[in-house]
Order: C-alpha cells, then sequence, then structure tokens
C-alpha cells in the first residue's frame, strides 16, 4: 500500500473524482482559458487572412497547379466563415458555456484541415496555425469542468 492511497482514505477524496491530481486539473482549467484565447484569436486572425485571400492581396502565392482546385476568394470565403465561428465559440469556452468544448474540438479540427490545405499559399502561417488548432484540442479535450471544485 502507497502513501497516497492512505491519504485517500483519511481524506475521502478516492482517486480525486476524474483520475486528475489538484495539480493536473489547475493545468486543465488554465489550459481550458488558454484555448479558449487562443480559439478567439484564431478566429480573428482567420478572418483577417481570409479578407486578405478575397482582395487578392499580393501577399499570397499565385499557384496554377494546385491539387486542391480552389481559387484565392474560395479559400478567404471559407477562412472567413470559419473565423467568424471560432470567434463565438471562443467567446462561449471564456463564458463556460458547455456547448463551447464540443464545438471548440470540433472547430479547431476544421481549422487545422483548412490550413493544412492552405500550406502552398503560406507554409510558415499554416503549420503554427496547425500547432495552435493541436493545442486547443488538447486544452478541451482533458478539461473536466467539476474537477476543481471536487478537488478544493
Amino acid at each position: 500500500m502507497c502513501i497516497r492511497d492512505s491519504t485517500q482514505r483519511q481524506t475521502g477524496r478516492g482517486d480525486y473524482g476524474s483520475g486528475l491530481s489538484p495539480t493536473e486539473s489547475s493545468w486543465a482549467a488554465g489550459g481550458v482559458v488558454f484555448a479558449g484565447v487562443l480559439m478567439l484569436m484564431n478566429g480573428v486572425l482567420a478572418i483577417f487572412q481570409g479578407i486578405s485571400a478575397m482582395a487578392k492581396d499580393d501577399v499570397w502565392a499565385n499557384l496554377d497547379d494546385y491539387v486542391y482546385k480552389i481559387n484565392l476568394t474560395g479559400w478567404g470565403v471559407i477562412l472567413i466563415c470559419l473565423g467568424a465561428l471560432a470567434v463565438a465559440t471562443g467567446v462561449g469556452i471564456l463564458k463556460g458555456a458547455t456547448w463551447a468544448r464540443m464545438t471548440g474540438i470540433f472547430l479547431a479540427s476544421l481549422s487545422m484541415l483548412a490550413q493544412f490545405l492552405f500550406l502552398p499559399y503560406s507554409p510558415v502561417w499554416s503549420i503554427v496555425m496547425i500547432a495552435i488548432d493541436f493545442f486547443v484540442i488538447w486544452a478541451l479535450a482533458v478539461y473536466r469542468p467539476g474537477a476543481e471544485r471536487r478537488n478544493a
């Protein structure tokens, strides 16, 4: 028998309710707030990226032989729509809405896919955004909303 088992029996907390230690649950709670902010900012940046693509800026490379046949205006519309949904979901995550976690995971997955398809136009930016989307998915997936209250 380890010390943790006897401590758990004395305090009656068992396995911390969700299987997370207090430190792990506080990391997840902080991570979900950070994920909400990242989701909000990711949405705003996607809107700007979409506007820039629709304006036919010289920022984006003009690709003639790209496997996915969609022009920059099409990408702009896709990015603006995903960005607007991400902003609304980021606000929902920061307010603690339960619907926002699953929606956030879904939208971050869609954003990750869209950024992968946007790689030829802006490779470095797309890789950075894919990494941010990965963190958002992780933070929203591991967060258990009632874990901090049970551990206090």
